[in-house]
């Protein structure tokens, strides 16, 4: 079911439908303008991760330097995160009514040119107060790259291929985050003047953002109907899991359908509670790799930047394994997946942190790697759960709901939470708490689970009736 603009939203807003094209030149362009949105949406919103939270790049030198001690740190880190959240949520209500081809490329050159404010303007870095300040509006925009890339998978992909297609996309978090590590290590051998001087670590991966934007914004097309073609349901003769009905379109406020379907829908709330925990794991492991490998082996400030790569390389191979093992292992019972994907992390850390500091570098890279591999399947199981269990019209909303959560309580008890642990208890504590974490997120996922179920045996008696 089309989406229907609201209107309010200026050149923003979702553009109408276009006069229908013949069948055969619908079959012509449809691969094609698929291949190219998902393109688009894949390299802006890597993109995006250019630039999110350079912070953790280069808080090796922050500490080392007394620059910031690792509770600054994390209150910088964590401003970028809470305004994320935040963003992520409110923008997608803006998302689900706009137009993704500007709505992307326009958050991602907003956030770059925050970045090289912060390389270029020494005031800005002059106080914790005001580092936090512009990365918390750096934060703002970068939730303007999530809910656009939703509306063009539901709007150009059908349930039944959206698995799939969801877990390559969201390999674009970590070809972004690996390319940050990359593009900041090149940027301080080659430009930094002095072993303090953090500023090409932002103003590089800025200004690779900055082309990035101008190509996605060539490559999007917000949806098929806006340029002439059937949507993608009557396409592929696969219709939605949930949709909303004409009635509710016509008569119900947007903020009714909100409350109806996200804020009130018992399985999207689960996700979002689960997703604190989750992304507990992913930033507080990600966030701290060079401070933990610089405190407890020694390591140079390149091997820590060196292990956040990793981290975010191996979260390709977890996600797109995950996807594959939810779709044929699970019968796409995300929920199953994303319990044992989420042991393993639990188990994988707890290695790590045993791990003695005198062992060679590389075992310390390879948990690294099991852990981003692993931890990167719940994310994006998560994700593709709200959008497929919501209608439509809504999918963004409630896919940044569940970011909300995820960014506002699990990145502030990864960032500020476990710089707190750091400063005051040790690595010790930290990771022991951790690993409980991985034990309340697996309990999570389970109550998840089984809502999850009752909707899929639900779908499935339907289905066999209709048949009838």
């Amino acid at each position: 079911m089309a989406s229907k603009s609201k209107g309010g939203l200026g050149f923003l807003s979702a553009p109408p439908a276009a006069p229908r094209v013949s069948d055969e030149e619908a079959a012509a362009k449809y691969p094609r303008l698929r291949g190219q949105v998902f393109l688009g949406i894949f390299l802006g919103y890597a993109g995006f991760y250019l630039i999110r939270n350079n912070v953790s790049i280069v808080s090796q030198i922050f500490n080392d330097h007394d620059i910031m001690n690792t509770v600054q740190i994390g209150i910088v880190a964590n401003a970028v995160l809470i305004a994320y959240g935040l963003s992520k949520f409110f923008m997608a209500m803006l998302s689900d009514r706009a137009n993704a081809r500007y709505f992307l490329p326009l958050g991602l050159a907003l956030s770059a040119v925050m970045n090289l404010l912060v390389a270029f303007v020494p005031v800005i870095t002059a106080s914790v107060g005001l580092f936090a300040t512009m990365m918390f509006i750096n934060g703002w925009f970068q939730g303007m790259g999530w809910p656009p890339s939703g509306r063009v998978l539901v709007h150009w992909f059908s349930t039944n291929e959206r698995g799939w297609k969801t877990s390559i996309w969201n390999c674009a978090h970590n070809v972004g985050g690996a390319g940050v590590g990359i593009a900041s290590a090149f940027a301080l051998q080659n430009w930094a003047t002095s072993p303090d001087d953090w500023r090409p670590a932002f103003w590089f991966p800025a200004i690779i953002a900055l082309v990035v934007a101008a190509i996605s914004f060539f490559l999007i097309r917000d949806r098929p109907e806006a340029v002439g073609l059937p949507s993608i349901e009557e396409y592929r003769h696969d219709p939605a899991k949930v949709e909303m009905s004409d009635e509710e379109l016509s008569d119900m406020s947007w903020g009714k359908i909100v409350v109806k379907h996200v804020l009130t829908n018992r399985v999207v709330v689960l996700l979002a509670l689960t997703n604190v925990f989750v992304y507990t794991l992913r930033y507080g492991v990600l966030n701290w790799i060079p401070v933990y490998l610089g405190d407890y082996t020694g390591a140079e400030v390149s091997d820590g930047i060196m292990g956040f790569a990793i981290f975010e390389l191996a979260g390709i191979v977890g996600t797109l394994l995950c996807g594959w093992v939810s779709d044929k292992v699970f019968k796409g019972w995300r929920s199953g997946a994303g319990m044992l994907f989420l042991a393993g992390t639990g188990v994988a850390i707890l290695f790590y942190w045993l791990l003695p500091a005198t062992a060679p570098i590389w075992m310390f890279y390879l948990l690294i790697a099991f852990i981003g591999g692993l931890i990167y399947g719940p994310v994006m199981l998560i994700g593709l759960q709200a959008i497929d269990l919501s209608p439509t019209n809504v999918a963004g909303t409630a896919a940044g709901f569940t970011g909300l959560f995820g960014y506002i309580l699990g990145a502030t008890l990864a960032s500020t939470g476990v710089g707190v642990l750091i400063h005051n208890f040790g690595w010790d504590v930290t990771w022991g708490v951790m690993v409980g974490v991985c034990v309340i997120a697996v309990i999570f996922m389970f109550i998840v689970g089984k809502d999850e179920r009752k909707l899929i045996e639900h779908r499935a008696a339907e289905a066999e009736a209709m048949e009838s």
